[in-house]
């Protein structure tokens, strides 16, 4: 009996590796990854609770700035001439861009000069004043959102994973996953989902309905100064997320290499454990693709089962079809 069960086991170890096998291998392997306190991750999460600071310092100021410039007293009262008038004195709106401007710096001649910019409190908004949308919003969008993105199986590394790599129908596939599960249309006016629950937060009374560009807002230096450091804080999130997932896509790009040249499951097993991984083996083995725990008998035998007789005689239909009838009398 003893010898028996040494045979299985010596069977079980010198199982053939199979890409299903490596597959599994690899996504337990990187999960693990994933999820160690390197420093690199922590300076990402850092990062992230830093852009909730800064938008929380940056929103308030933003509105103590736009309401100096646009009263509240001034908002409301052209609120009442449009209920009162109608479209004529329509000339209030709700906005989250604002160029933002100063005057207080001098050229080499003396002369005073203005230092102006966009600011987009957006969730996709730019993160270089421009006042267009860029893939940089888009990085900022999935490293800020990352836990809810994989909680919707997308890959919200994408950009990171693919930042040396020109668009390609990979890439396209899962950015277009991502913008879906974000409720982002393209469209900062048509979002949806996380996106619009987020824009919502910063939303400002303006007057006057043109863009932004025309209606530059007037704010001291220091103030200035403030609204830059809030958007270099989410220059940063993005930054220290590619960062982060470099030192994951090194640690993955040998992973597959090895799995790819062993050709036993037992060496796999063995880089795990050397990794400081556990992993059940038995579990591994057990599960095919399907689902079914192949090894166990019963389910094994209802499995081979249902692959035979799959063609009946004629007599059969016959009956099958007699018993049908009587079934519905």
């Amino acid at each position: 009996m003893q010898n028996n069960n040494n045979n299985q086991k010596g069977n079980m170890t010198r199982v053939r590796m199979n890409t299903e096998l490596r597959n599994k291998l690899f996504g337990k392997i990187k999960n693990v990854f994933e999820n160690e306190d390197t420093q690199e991750r922590e300076d990402y999460l850092q990062a992230r609770e830093e852009v909730d600071l800064e938008y929380s310092v940056a929103n308030n100021l933003a509105k103590r700035v736009v309401q100096r410039a646009y009263p509240i007293d001034d908002v409301a009262t052209l609120r009442t001439f449009k209920r009162k008038y109608g479209q004529p004195c329509d000339v209030v709106a709700k906005d989250k861009c604002f160029y933002f401007a100063h005057s207080e710096d001098v050229d080499d001649e003396g002369q005073q000069t203005e230092t102006k910019s966009h600011f987009d409190f957006g969730l996709f908004g730019n993160l270089n004043g421009s006042e267009y949308s860029s893939e940089d919003g888009k990085k900022f969008a999935v490293a800020y959102y990352r836990e809810e993105l994989k909680a919707q199986d997308c890959n919200p590394d994408i950009f990171a994973q693919q930042d040396a790599n020109k668009d390609n129908p990979h890439k396209t596939k899962h950015v277009e996953e991502c913008m879906k599960a974000l409720g982002y249309n393209g469209s900062h006016n048509d979002s949806n989902g996380m996106t619009k629950t987020f824009d919502d937060q910063y939303y400002l009374d303006v007057i006057g309905t043109s863009y932004c560009r025309s209606r530059a807002i007037a704010c001291t230096k220091d103030e200035y100064s403030m609204f830059e450091r809030w958007r270099i804080a989410k220059g940063n999130l993005v930054s220290k997320h590619q960062t982060w997932i470099d030192t994951i896509q090194k640690q993955c790009d040998q992973l597959k290499i090895g799995l790819k040249a062993y050709r036993y499951l037992s060496e796999g097993i063995e880089l795990a454990t050397e990794l400081g991984i556990e992993l059940d083996e038995a579990e591994l083995i057990r599960t095919n693709s399907t689902g079914l725990t192949i090894y166990n008998p019963s389910n094994l035998a209802s499995m081979i089962k249902g692959m035979k007789n799959k063609h009946q005689s004629r007599e059969a239909k016959i009956l099958a079809r007699k018993k049908y009838e009587e079934s519905l009398n």
